[in-house]
């Protein structure tokens, strides 16, 4: 696999940091947004595929990585589309072909609407969506499952005496059996920093997590009722370019329930079904996700 340049956008306080596979010798670009928790490196044996002919770049989006770290009210899905806006306009990029997983696929959503005319197309796997005329009414918070979910979070361990006591434990988790183990490293390589004396500390702390992951969940059970950057999704419909939607068999069915309300907003859109996986489809069969990735590109050819 390529080992990919790492650069960055952006002031200090503001900045988005990025791996890049590839020269920027004249092929398209394709830019890569990872899920909630993760780190640009998760992708690498897509990137190091896909970089035979596009110039391909993954952030690592707000909060995690080595990307800035706001205040915990400055996650909201707004907020993390216009971090990518930010990137296309910095790298100057045109005709995208961008690639999103949960949580940074509603990043590329509503990029794309925010930045008409610079994307080729879409390929996103379960994004996190709220139907915006359908918010649920009574309710006054998250339900028992997504409150618990939330703390459950917060208890997270997030220092390690090594790596390889991180790599011990994540690979015997439920949420990693399934992935490669280049997939893996590269998250504990890349997700996680020195703590001193041999240790190694989340970037993307437990704290951030849960201010990540609070408007997710709102978004999920229809109930966010805070500002315009928490609920932008009406966006949906003035998407210009195609939309490929791509569901896992495993997967929650809260994951194909987002989907489908998303391809009821965009105008051009197609669906796409990953068998035999989970939610994180390009960390457990890479394989698979380029086959499709070729398949929707090669509708332009």
């Amino acid at each position: 696999m390529t080992s990919p340049h790492r650069m960055s956008v952006g002031p200090e306080d503001a900045r988005i940091a990025l791996a890049r596979w590839g020269e920027d010798s004249g092929k398209p670009p394709a830019l890569l947004l990872h899920g909630t928790g993760f780190v640009a490196e998760v992708w690498n044996e897509v990137a190091s595929e896909l970089a035979q002919r596009y110039t391909v770049y993954a952030l690592d989006r707000r909060g995690h990585g080595d990307s800035h770290k706001p205040a915990a009210g400055r996650y909201h899905f707004q907020d993390f589309a216009e971090d990518v806006c930010r990137v296309v306009e910095a790298l100057d990029l045109s005709d995208v072909y961008g690639i999103g997983h949960s949580a940074g696929a509603t990043d590329l959503l509503l990029a794309a609407k925010l930045l008409p005319g610079r994307f080729q197309r879409l390929f996103v796997m379960e994004p996190t969506i709220m139907d915006p005329s359908a918010a649920r009414t009574g309710v006054t918070g998250l339900s028992d499952f997504a409150t618990g979910a939330l703390q459950g979070v917060l208890r997270r361990q997030a220092e390690f005496d090594s790596a390889d006591a991180v790599f011990a434990r994540y690979r015997a988790a439920s949420t990693f059996a399934s992935w490669t183990e280049p997939s893996l490293r590269a998250y504990i390589d890349h997700g996680f920093g020195p703590a001193g004396e041999g240790r190694v500390r989340l970037r993307c702390t437990p704290e951030i997590e849960a201010a990540m992951l609070r408007p997710i969940y709102e978004a999920m059970e229809q109930i966010y009722t805070g500002d315009a950057r928490g609920n932008p999704f009406a966006w949906l419909s003035e998407i210009e370019c195609p939309v490929r939607i791509a569901t896992a068999e495993k997967s929650w069915p809260v994951y194909k329930e987002m989907a489908s309300r998303a391809a009821a907003l965009i105008p051009a859109v197609s669906r796409h079904r990953f068998e035999g996986v989970d939610h994180c489809v390009a960390q457990e069969d890479p394989k698979l996700l380029l086959q499709a990735l070729e398949a929707f590109e090669a509708k332009d050819r």
